[in-house]
C-alpha cells in the first residue's frame, strides 16, 4: 500500500503513527512513508547499551542509506524536533516504546517526570516543525507482566499511544508487514 503524504495540499505540518508488535514491519513502512521527501530525517531513541542494539542499530543505518541524517537523541526527541525539523522536511521518530524504557531508567522510575517528558512531546504534536513519522509498539496484548515496574511501564507504553494517535492525522497498525489504516483525517484537494 503506498501512500504519497506530499501530494496532500495543507499547510499544517502531518503526523502519522505507525504502531503495530515487535517485526511486524513498522520501521520499514515509515521508509516508505518518507521515500518521496526530499529531506529525510532519522530520530534515532536507541542507545547501543550491548553487542546486540549495536548490530540492530548498524542494520537499520544500512537499511536506511546515505540519503538520510540520523540524529540520536535517546530522551528529549521534542527539542531534536526542535532543532532538526524544517518545512520541508520529513522525520521518522523511532520508536517512542525505546524512548520511554530510556525514560524509566533516566528517572528512575519517577513517574511525575516521565510524564513532563511525554508531556512536551505530545504537545509539539500540536504544531510540529515538520512532517512526522512516529513508530512506537503495541503492548499488553499477552499475558499480565507479574511485576509492577514492568506493569507501570505497559500502561504508560499504552496511554503514550493514546495521546499521540490522537493528535495523528494518520494511523497504521502493522501485523505481519501489512498496514492497516485505523485514522485517516488526511485532507487531499
Amino acid at each position: 500500500m503506498t501512500v504519497d503524504f506530499t501530494s496532500t495540499k495543507t499547510t499544517s505540518r502531518r503526523v502519522v503513527l505507525l504502531t503495530g508488535g515487535a517485526r511486524a514491519g513498522k520501521s520499514r513502512r515509515a521508509l516508505e512513508i518518507c521515500a518521496p521527501y526530499p529531506t529525510k530525517i532519522f530520530c534515532a531513541t536507541a542507545t547501543a547499551m550491548d553487542d546486540e542494539m549495536a548490530a540492530r542499530i548498524n542494520a537499520h543505518q544500512a537499511e536506511r542509506g546515505a540519503e538520510w541524517t540520523t540524529v540520536e537523541e535517546p530522551l528529549d526527541p521534542a527539542a531534536a524536533l526542535s532543532r532538526v525539523g524544517t518545512p520541508e522536511a520529513v522525520v521518522v521518530v523511532d520508536c517512542l516504546t525505546v524512548w520511554l524504557g530510556n525514560l524509566f531508567h533516566e528517572y528512575d522510575l519517577d513517574l511525575t517526570r516521565i510524564g513532563e517528558a511525554t508531556g512536551r512531546f505530545v504537545d509539539l504534536l500540536h504544531a510540529p516543525p515538520c512532517d512526522l513519522v512516529i513508530v512506537t509498539n503495541e503492548l499488553g496484548w499477552g499475558i499480565v507482566p507479574a511485576d509492577g515496574m514492568t506493569r507501570s511501564f505497559r500502561d504508560e507504553a499504552g496511554r503514550l499511544n493514546q495521546r499521540v494517535a490522537e493528535k495523528a492525522d494518520r494511523v497504521e497498525l502493522l501485523v505481519s508487514g501489512i498496514p492497516l489504516v485505523l485514522k485517516d483525517n488526511l485532507k487531499t484537494t
